[in-house]
């Protein structure tokens, strides 16, 4: 059974890893996507997705945003309505991290986490919710972290920004209840990506690997499935709720 039939999806920040894991997740499931990618060197990965996303029946397509920009966003949303007539699904998944001790952060590194990590929410929601309010449903989907739960040396910019995340996430369930409109957020632990390797790889990995329960790093398809069944009618009495993929490590 494909529990998005239909339905037309937003992903930011697909191009790769866990965004274009969930892309493709959705699309399993029938839904159309419209996802964004930011850098031009990612443009040919962005439309090699495209181009899985589009074998697998759905329509699909990818757009050159940056979801830390407000004009951007809503340019973006703006075509994607144009191109696909509807948004049912938006997955905030856009993220980078400038990981620093605090003595050591510049000004620019902070603000950049915030655009992209935070300001990207506001940007993206803000639009979305108008047309999903027209339709009074749809389901809004945040990457936070459980950075932004426990926090974490040397990532203040990051863990604030995925804190952040959250707040933001029950005030918009709390608003936007009333119109069937749902809002969650998915706190991954430490994922197998780009931005994880050095992790798993360096020095003290097995170390770091004891204090995750499961005993391993999880992989993009685990969030993409958290993903699949919050945007789904299977999460249809779910909002304002923060689930947490982590192999145990908030325990």
């Amino acid at each position: 059974m494909k529990l998005l039939e239909n339905k037309t999806s937003i992903v930011t920040g697909a191009a790769r890893g866990i965004g274009a894991a969930i892309a493709l997740k959705l699309a399993e499931h029938g839904s159309n996507i419209a996802f964004s990618y930011v850098s031009d060197s990612s443009a040919e990965k962005a439309l090699a997705l495209e181009a899985q996303l589009t074998a697998l029946g759905v329509k699909a397509k990818a757009y050159k945003s940056n979801a830390g920009n407000f004009g951007e966003s809503e340019t973006f949303v703006a075509d994607v309505l144009k191109e696909f007539g509807a948004i049912d699904v938006c997955v905030n998944n856009a993220g980078i991290s400038k990981d620093n001790l605090l003595l050591r952060m510049t000004e620019e590194q902070w603000d950049d986490v915030m655009d992209i990590n935070l300001k990207s929410i506001f940007n993206m929601t803000k639009q979305v919710i108008r047309p999903m309010m027209k339709a009074k449903s749809g389901s809004i989907i945040n990457m936070s972290s459980i950075v932004g739960i426990r926090g974490n040396a040397g990532q203040s910019s990051y863990a604030a920004s995925k804190a952040g995340i959250i707040g933001f996430t029950k005030s918009i369930a709390a608003e936007l209840g009333s119109r069937n409109i749902r809002c969650n957020a998915i706190a991954p632990g430490f994922v197998e990506t780009d931005m994880t390797h050095y992790l798993k790889e360096g020095a003290g990995a097995d170390e770091f690997l004891k204090k995750i329960p499961l005993g391993r790093f999880g992989r993009a398809e685990e969030i993409a499935n958290t993903t699949l069944f919050l945007a789904s009618d299977m999460a249809s009495y779910i909002t304002g709720q923060v689930l947490s993929v982590c192999g145990g490590l908030n325990i």
